[in-house]
């Protein structure tokens, strides 16, 4: 009975307290077990989910963008976008994202695209489009990658930025398709203006033409002040505007007038200056320069050089004075385009320079004696003449005329006593014009004949001999020694006339009466 009575007894109280010491047990020990089990997951996932890449414009825009016209990049290439792995930079050109779907999006301008930014960020500046327009974007706004590039199509804008806050916009870029464990970073360009399509009718060209009208450079509007000024002046294109920069700044910058800032003047200029010109070179000598020194200027009358004696002097190393006398060349040029011989580049003038100087060494070194050959040549074709094997009796080459026409000849007494007279047989005498002067006004001409006979035939031969047998000389004096040799050739030549009018005199003595 008291066994009953101890289990009656104990049954309601010891059941329930051994099954919630047994259930808190349990529930303990299987808490334990799970949180290993969950702390073993998550780091599994987030070493899966720390690849991180990122969206990015391999091309930059190319600028100014209008409405309806398609956005391009440099050289007017197709946008490309690529997936990106930020640690290295490189393609991601295989895995998850590698051929994914992207979307192109008009981002605020005003977007810091150098903070780390959100998700919801990005979205929260992408512009939509205004009431009643059409979307902002149109065209394929989706691209596809293919090896980690995708590249955009046609594409434009519907509307102008001048409505949005920052007045600009960005396109963006953004993953339409998701991938566990793989998170992708939006892509954003630089800020730009979109302008109207009516405006590309007064768009500025970067780099501008040689033939571009005048306002296409920066800071000259259309029809306005600056425009003006300029057509009243003549200055139409931008290759006038250069040309009038490097012969006379001043004066250009006096026709633009104080409403041009300095900061618009250098910005203008800057413009001008990245025309591309086509590398001719063009050279001017003045006619009284006799071709031996000149300017040399390129198609927008820059001076690059100045040319003497057949020398090219660049302008880096001319002197201040000299420049200012290399523009006032470059503007006689510019009124004598008949006398300006132009050059395909600068190496075809050094190549026609290099040559003249080389021809004009040799001719100098090679004169008298070419000269002197040339001569004989000539001779015979007239008169029979040639050389060697010539006699003095065959120097039939000067008439009376010219020998009259010379002028007297002086005549110098010798012998007070006899009376008579001698010409001064001295080598000056000989390259003088005096012996000819004197044999038309001497009183008594027999003097001369006498003379003259007396020299004998042989040794004039052997005078003209010695001439002819001198070599050029390929030196500093050859100049001197050929001027030499010609000084005594003419002398000859000269001495020879007196000797064969004396000798005409002599045998026709009427022609003393006539001279």
């Amino acid at each position: 009975m008291r066994l009953q009575t101890v289990k009656h007894l104990l049954e309601p109280v010891l059941e329930p307290l051994i099954r919630k010491v047994v259930k808190e047990e349990v529930e303990l020990a299987l808490g334990k077990h799970l949180t290993g089990k969950k702390w073993i997951c998550e780091k599994e996932t987030l070493a899966l989910e720390s690849r991180n890449l990122q969206l990015k414009f391999l091309t930059n825009l190319s600028l100014p963008v209008f409405t309806s016209a398609r956005i391009e990049g440099d050289d007017s290439q197709a946008i490309r976008i690529g997936l990106i792995e930020p640690s290295t930079g490189q393609i991601v050109t295989s895995g998850p994202g590698s051929s994914a779907k992207v979307e192109i999006v008009v981002i605020e301008g005003d977007f810091d695209s150098d903070s780390h930014w959100t998700v919801e960020e990005f979205s929260n500046n992408i512009v939509r489009e205004r009431e009643g327009k059409k979307h902002l974007l149109n065209g394929e706004v989706f691209v596809v990658l293919n090896d980690g590039i995708g590249v955009m199509s046609e594409i434009s804008f519907t509307d102008n930025s001048s409505w949005t806050r920052s007045r600009k916009f960005r396109l963006g870029a953004r993953m339409v398709d998701q991938f566990d464990f793989v998170k992708v970073k939006e892509a954003t360009t630089e800020s730009f203006i979109v302008r109207d399509h009516r405006g590309e009718l007064y768009r500025k060209h970067h780099p501008p033409s040689l033939f571009d009208e005048v306002w296409r450079l920066e800071k000259i509007g259309k029809d306005g002040a600056f425009h003006k000024r300029l057509d009243r002046e003549n200055i139409k294109t931008v290759k006038d505007f250069l040309i009038q920069f490097y012969l006379n700044p001043p004066n250009l910058r006096h026709i633009l007038g104080p409403g041009m800032s300095a900061k618009m003047w250098e910005v203008t200029v800057e413009h001008a200056q990245t025309c591309v010109l086509n590398g001719s070179v063009h050279v001017y000598c003045p006619l009284a320069s006799q071709k031996k020194s000149g300017v040399v200027f390129n198609t927008v009358a820059q001076v690059l050089g100045m040319l003497k004696e057949f020398q090219y002097i660049p302008t880096e190393t001319l002197t201040e004075a000299e420049k200012v006398q290399a523009r006032g060349m470059v503007i006689a040029a510019l009124s004598h385009p008949d006398e300006v011989i132009m050059y395909p580049d600068e190496a075809s003038l050094m190549g026609e320079l290099l040559q003249n100087n080389m021809v004009s060494a040799s001719n100098s070194s090679a004169m008298a004696t070419s000269g002197a050959r040339n001569v004989m040549v000539a001779s015979q074709n007239v008169d029979g003449f040639d050389y060697p094997g010539a006699t003095m009796a065959g120097l039939d080459i000067f008439d009376l005329q010219t020998l009259q026409d010379s002028g007297p000849v002086r005549c110098s007494p010798q012998a007070p006593a006899a009376g008579q007279y001698t010409i001064e047989a001295t080598p000056q005498a000989l390259s003088d014009d005096y012996h000819l002067r004197y044999l038309t006004n001497s009183p008594n001409p027999q003097c001369c004949q006498s003379l003259v006979l007396e020299e004998s035939q042989a040794d004039l031969q052997s005078m003209l001999d010695g001439f002819m047998s001198q070599q050029p000389l390929h030196s500093d004096v050859a100049v001197e020694k050929a001027q030499r040799r010609w000084t005594k050739l003419f002398s000859v030549l000269k001495w020879l006339s007196v000797r064969k009018l004396v000798a005409l005199r002599k045998t026709h003595p009427q022609v003393n009466s006539e001279t």
